[in-house]
């Protein structure tokens, strides 16, 4: 049974790395996209832990990540009146390493189109299989038949519906919205640069509410608690999801406003639901899913480094197995079930916007306590890192 000709949606982040990854290990890599090139910009993302830092360099990438890596931003916690109340340091924002999430692409692209072909402007829309492979209908292009065909096209994958079933089966609500806006607000009166290089940006709550301005995810940011059972906006009509956010923070405080004011003219806003997968198996028949796909959880930390381990893992495993595509998708499958519990529990919306005053000044301490603070970064240093990931013998 051949595996070696392979269909990827999705050339943000896990699908040109599984391309890079297979590409030099002598598969025929196709990747689709359906954005008209890489996205550029974007929020920052970040690795952390051993098992992260030993992925980026099997890729061979990991000094290009560490050339383009963004410097450490402290987000300082204010009262309505600018007062600190507490530092959430670059440290637990950023991991070990930190880098835009565009450049990041745009890099893994750059190394993956030497050896794989990228058809942009273009999606999927059918998978028929049969006994010799699966035959792949496009929205622009022609039909083409594929050995297997990856889902990397995100939380709202297509792939995964048309392979596994309707989102509504695989993807968890967790009751929060969050916003990433690059709009035109000035922060001229406020220290965003100190003496060592470190940036700075300032978070504001109130019960249910977060905003952001500055630091290493957007020029703003809001995330808030919304009933994800009534109706409040289009997915496909940005003017009705700017109108969301601004029913949600109407009244709030401190700079709050004039945020609102630069996020609502922006014409860089992207709004989505904080949710998480619930799939243990990432594989079925000759589908497989990698990163947000089979394994999100959304602002939960640890995103992009799980995409990045899963595409290793299932090249890793495709190559061990040769054309065995049954082997290596039961041997992914089984590794990725321990590597993506993390993505399975939590949700960072309680921790981002938490519900009352009682339980922001608990998230305030954990920061101002030496102690708690260290503790938590053992434990998200912990949850990165799987010592058990092979070293596979890929080229």
């Amino acid at each position: 049974m051949s595996s070696r000709k392979v269909l990827i949606s999705g050339a943000s982040i896990a699908g040109p790395a599984l391309a890079l990854l297979l590409g030099r290990n002598g598969y025929e890599v196709t990747v689709v996209e359906r954005a008209p090139a890489v996205r550029p910009g974007g929020q920052a993302v970040d690795f952390k832990g051993r098992t992260h830092r030993r992925v980026l360099e099997r890729m061979g990438v990991m000094d290009a990540v560490l050339a383009a890596q963004t410097p450490k931003t402290d987000i300082r916690l204010v009262d309505a009146d600018g007062r600190i109340k507490a530092v959430m340091p670059g440290e637990f924002i950023g991991g070990d390493v930190e880098i835009l999430r565009g450049d990041l692409a745009s890099l893994l692209h750059e190394h993956a189109a030497q050896q794989s072909g990228f058809v942009f402007d273009d999606e999927i829309v059918a998978l028929n299989e049969d006994a010799g492979g699966v035959a792949v209908s496009f929205a622009h292009g022609h039909d083409d038949r594929f050995d297997l065909v990856v889902g990397a096209d995100g939380i709202h994958s297509e792939v995964r519906a048309l392979a596994f079933g309707p989102e509504t089966d695989h993807l968890r609500r967790l009751g929060y919205h969050y916003v990433v806006v690059n709009g035109d607000m000035s922060t001229d009166d406020l220290v965003t640069l100190l003496p060592d290089g470190r940036t700075v940006g300032y978070g504001y709550n109130e019960p249910g509410r977060f905003a952001t301005l500055g630091g290493p995810k957007a020029s703003q940011m809001f995330v808030f608690r919304a009933d994800p059972d009534v109706p409040g906006y289009d997915r496909g009509d940005v003017r009705t999801q700017k109108e969301f956010l601004a029913r949600h923070f109407r009244g709030a405080g401190w700079r709050v406003p004039a945020m609102l004011d630069a996020a609502l003219a922006a014409d860089d806003f992207y709004l989505d639901e904080l949710a998480r997968t619930t799939m243990t198996s990432f594989t079925r028949s000759r589908v497989a899913l990698v990163g947000d796909s089979g394994y999100a959880n959304t602002l939960g930390g640890f995103g992009t480094g799980l995409a990045m381990v899963g595409a290793y893992v299932l090249a890793g495993e495709l190559v061990a197995a040769g054309d065995d595509h049954v082997a290596a998708f039961a041997a992914y499958d089984q590794r990725m079930r321990s590597l993506t519990a993390v993505a399975r529990r939590g949700s960072a919306g309680p921790f981002l916007a938490p519900p009352s005053r009682l339980r922001i000044r608990l998230r305030d301490l954990t920061f101002a306590n030496r102690t708690l603070f260290h503790t938590m970064m053992r434990a998200t240093d912990l949850f990165a890192t799987d010592d058990s990931v092979p070293d596979y013998p890929l080229n």
